[in-house]
C-alpha cells in the first residue's frame, strides 16, 4: 500500500505500558499517530478517534453515556483505510489522547470471550494449527478473536449447527457498526498482532467457533 514503518513489532512496542515517563506530549501524540498509520496504511483498517473512560466516567462529558470510553467522538470523522502517516498525524492532532477504535463488520468481525477462556482457546487453536487472525486482550477482561466479516449475523446458525445453541456460553459477537478498542488504547494488547496475511483476510468464524464454544462451556462448568 506504499507505506512501511515498524511493522507489527512497532505496534507492540508503542503500547501505553511501554512509554517512558517524562516523554513529551508531542512524542506521545507521534507514537499514537504512528500506530494508527500502521492500521490504516498497512492493515487497511478504518480507525475512529474515540472517547476514553476516566475513573469510570466517559471523557465525552455525558453523565448518562451508555458506553463510557467505548464509542467514537461524534465531532470527529474516521480516519479511512489507506491514510498516510502525514494524514493520520494531522487528524490525530485534533484529538490528542483519543482512544483508538476499530469499526466492526467491515474488514473483520470479532468473537469476544472472557480472557481466561480466550487464552486457553488460543493455545489450543495454535496447537491444532488452525488459521488465526489478530487476537487482542482488553482491560475489561475480554479476549477478541478477529474473524471474517459476517460472523455476527451467522453466529446463531453456526452455534445451532455445532450443537451449542442451548449451552450457556460467555461468547459474544459485537454487531456491525459497533467498535472495539485497539492498542495503544488503555490497557489493550495484542496476543497475536495483525499481519499482512491476516489483517484483511482473517479466518472464517466457523473454523474457531467450535473450540471457543467448548472452552467457554468448560470454563463455565
Amino acid at each position: 500500500m506504499g507505506f512501511t514503518i515498524g511493522g507489527s513489532r512497532g505496534i507492540r512496542e508503542t503500547r501505553p505500558g511501554s512509554w517512558r515517563r517524562g516523554r513529551s506530549a508531542r512524542t506521545t501524540r507521534t507514537s499514537e499517530a504512528t500506530v494508527v498509520a500502521e492500521y490504516t496504511g498497512l492493515w487497511g483498517w478504518d480507525v475512529a478517534p474515540g472517547a476514553r473512560a476516566l475513573n469510570g466516567e466517559c471523557s465525552c462529558g455525558s453523565s448518562s453515556c451508555p458506553a463510557p470510553g467505548a464509542h467514537p467522538l461524534a465531532f470527529l470523522p474516521e480516519v479511512p483505510a489507506g491514510a498516510t502517516l502525514d494524514e493520520v498525524t494531522e487528524a490525530w492532532s485534533r484529538c490528542p489522547g483519543a482512544a483508538v477504535l476499530l469499526p466492526v463488520g467491515r474488514t473483520f468481525d470479532v468473537l469476544d470471550v472472557a480472557a481466561p477462556a480466550g487464552r486457553r482457546a488460543l493455545v489450543r487453536l495454535e496447537r491444532m494449527g488452525l488459521p488465526l487472525g489478530p487476537v487482542a486482550t482488553t482491560p475489561e477482561g475480554r479476549t477478541h478473536f478477529y474473524v471474517a466479516p459476517g460472523a455476527s449475523a451467522e453466529l446463531p446458525r453456526l452455534l445451532y449447527r455445532m450443537g451449542w445453541d442451548d449451552a450457556v456460553l460467555d461468547l459474544r459477537c459485537p454487531p456491525r457498526g459497533s467498535h472495539v478498542p485497539a492498542p495503544p488504547s488503555g490497557d489493550v494488547h495484542w496476543l497475536r498482532p495483525p499481519s499482512l496475511d491476516t489483517a484483511t483476510r482473517p479466518p472464517q468464524a466457523r473454523l474457531l467457533l467450535g473450540t471457543l464454544a467448548y472452552i467457554c462451556h468448560r470454563s463455565a462448568a
